[in-house]
Order: structure tokens, then C-alpha cells, then sequence
């Protein structure tokens, strides 16, 4: 798990400087983790809601979609715990006047723990060779097995303190193992305290009548407050499943690493229902579904791990997270959770409607069993353009940056380009953009020289360009460049489509 700040910081210009990211609201000075997408940004946020919302709902035709609202009775927040429990356990560092997770401190010596192990493994593997046997070295070696016996120590007194709610005792952990603020190198803490992670705001026509609701932190409660509506009008059975892209709401403790934990964000979510007793069949089946699609994006499977939950949440009897490893390390991607009942129990106890199933095989009713693929949009955005990002230094010393994004994700997916704005040249080109732009998102550029065109393009992940040139009023034909490669072709202008066709990945 190498960390690469440069990189990361690259990335985080390169978005802002192309059109993809910028700081919401930024000619005031900024609003703190929170971004707007700009006219590249957007169009790669649908192309990867469009590919989800295609593999979820329409490849399945026992999945159906929704799109609740952000504002929900506050009840709904109350059954579903989130108004006594949706907490973190925060901290501040008196020297540095910066504000952490406690629980977040403690699992990142964690992790530093483990990384230590791994480079003994492989310092190992790099002196030993082909004779290395990592199992045994594993087994075996003192150092190795010292970092994880005392991550898993740690790991356990965690979890025993969160789950008894011991702040005292989760400070107490933080000082025990010298964990300093990264900013001001002490260990100078305050004590740990509650900090409820909802918004709230009021809705009322007068401030005497008004009444406190929340914005939704996640999106699954709008799913099973319409679960009974979905199974009278969809005449789905079980096992079914309901999906929803949406925003949620935080208001984060630590909100950094750009758009990676913001206090606005989208989410894509399915609850998928089952038959009590066979909830684990599914979790393992969604597990395998979910990662499968991970690698679809054209990602290597080395770039995701599985991290399975120490401390499982109340409503969960399994859990598990993808995690990508960003230029700052792993970091959770997508939850896969068996939920259980709870959800679905909590709002019939609260709202006295029976949220049964009538099983028509069994002739009995029952309360569906839930489990949940949870993912992050924004985080996925992100995920991709770290695995894009890329600095090609070519044949003639020259550097370019490429976003090589996959064909059917990028945003631009042809550009067409005149070689000079005279003799008629921009006029052919405007023909072909002009017929092309009903099939495909296409950009048309006259500005600037053709290299400068073309590394523009490159910058913005645009997989092919057509070049329009003298020779093109002579034959009609086009130069067609790949983004990848940079290799050439000339193709008749009545060939573009079907080229474009065969070449594009486009779902």
C-alpha cells in the first residue's frame, strides 16, 4: 500500500485545471469538502451511473429502481436509529487545533502495522526469489508475526471499546500507543466526545410550527419505506431487489482527501430481499457480482482487497468491504452487508404497518431478510481517474499527461479536428461533428496547433480524433488518431461510423 502524494496532488490539479472537479462555490474562498463537477466531470459521473444503473436494473428483471426524496419524515431516522446512534467518536489535537476521528487514528497505526509486515515480506521475496515461500515465511518469521499479533491486539481492544462506547478508554488506547497529530507531532488530545453526523434543518411555514427534519445520510431508508409500495405495484417475489442512485448527507468530522469523503455525495445502492435462511447465499453471491463489476471498469484485480468487519453493525449478520488502493492507500469503495430484518422491522414497529411477505410456496407470511451492495459514486469517480492518470514521456523526451479512461467512461468520446481553419477544412470537419454528434458525445476544436489539440484531448481521456487536412478535399479521407497509442489511420469519411463502431467500447 505505497501512498503517492504527488500523484495525488497531480490528480487534484489536473481535475480542476480540465473541467472535471472544482471547489464548490471557490470565488467566495470555498465551501470545505464540497465539489461541484464541471462539463468533463458530469458527463463521467452519468456514463458510470448510466453503466451501474444498466448491470443493477435492467440486466435483472427481478430488480426495479426508485428515486425517493432527500427530506423524509423524521420518524423514519428515529426507527432506523440514526437519531440516537449515527455517531463518531471525535477528537482534537490541542496543539494543532485539527480535528479527528479517534476510532479513524487508531485503525490507521493499525494499518501501519500491517504495512510494516508486508515489507518484510517482501524484502523477503526479493532476496529468496523463486525458492520463497511466502506461507512459511508468514508463519515463521518473528517480525511479520510480532506486527500482526499486535494489530490484531489492537484491533480487538477497538472494537471491545466501541462497542461499549468507552471513550475514555478509546483515548486512553490513543496515548498508550503514542499516536501523535501528523500536523503538530503531539500527543497533546483532547477527550473523545459524540458527534452526531446528520443535518438538520426545519420545515414550517412559521418558526413556531416548524418541525426538525433531517437531510438523508444514506439512501437505503427511502428503499424500505417503500418496500410494500414496490411489492404491490411490481408484482415482484422473492427474492427482489430495489435500486437507487441519490444524494446523502454528512456533516464529517474529517472531510479531506478531496472528493473521497465529502459532506455532500451520491451513493448507488440495492437492497436486495430474500427468504429468512438464506441471506448468506446472497451476501456470497453479491460479493462475487459486485467485485466482478469493479474489475469490468479495466482496473486490475491487484488494486482491490476485500476487508471483512471486525465490529459488525447491530442490524448486520455479515459484512464485508471493497477497498481500492488510492494514492493514499486502501481505502473502502463498496459495503456488501447482510442487514437482516432490522430495517424492515424497526419501520413496522414505528409506523404500525406490517412490512410481510406472503410467501406463496410455504403459504405463510414472513418479514423479508436484506442484503445491501452499498457503493460510492464520487469515490468511484475517483477510482477511476487515479487508475486513468498517466504520464507518458515519449520518443522525443516530451512528457504528456493522458487520462486513459475506459471507451464507454469517458467523457468525449470522438474529437474532430480541422488541421487549419482555412481552404474549407473547418467547414468538411463541422459536417462530420454535425452527423457523428447524434450517435456519440463529440467535441469539435479549431483552436491552437493540431499537437496542442491533440494533448488536449489526451488530458480530458477523449479515446479518438479525427483529423480533417488538405488531403481530405482531395479523396475524402480522415486521419483517425488513438489516444492510447497515438497510432494513425486513414479511413474514408463513409467508413467513420462503422470504424467508430468496431473501436469504440461503448455499453
Amino acid at each position: 500500500m505505497a501512498q503517492d502524494n504527488e500523484l495525488f496532488k497531480k490528480l487534484v490539479s489536473h481535475c480542476k485545471e480540465y473541467g472535471f472537479i472544482f471547489p464548490s462555490s471557490e470565488i467566495y474562498d470555498g465551501l470545505s469538502a464540497v465539489y461541484d463537477y464541471g462539463q468533463y466531470g458530469v458527463e463521467l459521473k452519468n456514463n458510470i451511473k448510466q453503466y451501474w444503473w444498466r448491470s443493477m436494473v435492467q440486466y435483472h428483471e427481478n430488480i426495479v429502481g426508485i428515486d425517493a426524496a432527500i427530506l423524509m419524515h423524521p420518524k423514519v431516522w428515529k426507527a432506523s436509529g440514526h437519531v440516537d446512534a449515527f455517531n463518531d467518536p471525535l477528537i482534537d489535537n490541542k496543539d494543532s487545533k485539527i480535528r479527528y476521528k479517534a476510532d479513524q487514528l487508531v485503525e490507521d497505526y493499525i494499518n501501519k502495522l500491517y504495512e510494516k509486515a508486508e515489507k518484510e515480506v517482501e524484502k523477503a521475496k526479493k532476496r529468496f526469489g523463486d525458492n520463497f515461500d511466502e506461507k512459511l515465511f508468514r508463519d515463521t518469521n518473528e517480525k511479520v508475526k510480532k506486527y500482526i499479533d499486535e494489530a490484531k491486539i489492537i484491533t480487538d481492544k477497538l472494537v471491545k471499546l466501541l462497542e461499549e462506547n468507552n471513550l475514555a478508554g478509546l483515548k486512553k488506547l490513543i496515548e498508550e500507543l503514542k499516536i501523535v497529530c501528523p500536523v503538530s507531532g503531539t500527543c497533546n488530545w483532547t477527550d473523545v466526545r459524540q458527534f452526531n453526523l446528520m443535518f438538520s434543518t426545519q420545515l414550517g411555514s412559521t418558526a413556531e410550527d416548524a418541525m426538525t427534519i433531517y437531510l438523508r445520510p444514506e439512501t437505503a431508508q427511502g428503499i424500505y419505506v417503500n418496500y410494500l409500495n414496490i411489492l404491490k405495484t411490481s408484482r415482484q417475489k422473492l427474492p427482489f431487489g430495489i435500486a437507487q442512485i441519490g444524494k446523502a448527507f454528512r456533516n464529517e468530522i474529517v472531510a479531506r482527501q478531496f472528493i473521497f469523503r465529502m459532506r455532500e455525495f451520491e451513493q448507488m445502492e440495492m437492497q436486495y430481499f430474500v427468504k429468512p435462511g438464506t441471506e448468506k447465499e446472497w451476501f456470497e453471491y453479491w460479493k462475487e457480482q459486485r467485485m466482478q463489476w469493479h474489475l469490468s471498469l479495466g482496473i486490475p484485480k491487484e488494486k482491490y482487497r476485500w476487508h471483512e468487519h471486525e465490529k459488525l453493525a447491530h442490524y448486520a449478520n455479515a459484512a464485508v468491504d471493497i477497498e481500492y488502493d488510492f494514492p493514499f492507500g486502501f481505502k473502502e469503495l463498496e459495503g456488501i452487508h447482510s442487514r437482516t430484518d432490522y430495517d424492515l422491522k424497526r419501520h413496522q414497529e414505528f409506523s404500525g404497518k406490517k412490512m410481510l411477505y406472503f410467501d406463496p410456496d410455504i403459504q405463510d407470511s414472513y418479514i423479508p431478510y436484506v442484503v445491501e451492495t452499498s457503493i460510492g459514486l464520487d469515490r468511484t469517480i475517483l477510482a477511476v481517474l487515479s487508475h486513468a492518470f498517466t504520464e507518458d514521456t515519449l520518443s522525443d523526451g516530451t512528457t504528456r499527461v493522458v487520462l486513459k479512461i475506459p471507451d464507454f467512461l469517458a467523457p468525449i468520446k470522438v474529437a474532430i479536428l480541422p488541421l487549419v481553419k482555412k481552404d474549407g477544412m473547418n467547414d468538411y470537419a463541422l459536417n462530420i461533428f454535425n452527423d457523428l454528434k447524434k450517435y456519440y458525445l463529440c467535441q469539435y476544436d479549431e483552436k491552437d496547433s493540431i499537437g496542442r489539440r491533440y494533448r488536449r484531448q489526451d488530458a480530458i481521456g477523449t479515446p479518438y480524433c479525427i483529423t480533417v487536412d488538405g488531403q481530405t478535399l482531395e479523396d475524402n479521407t480522415v486521419t483517425i488518431r488513438e489516444r492510447d497509442s497515438m497510432l494513425q489511420d486513414r479511413i474514408p469519411v463513409d467508413n467513420i461510423r462503422k470504424y467508430l463502431h468496431d473501436k469504440l467500447n461503448v455499453i
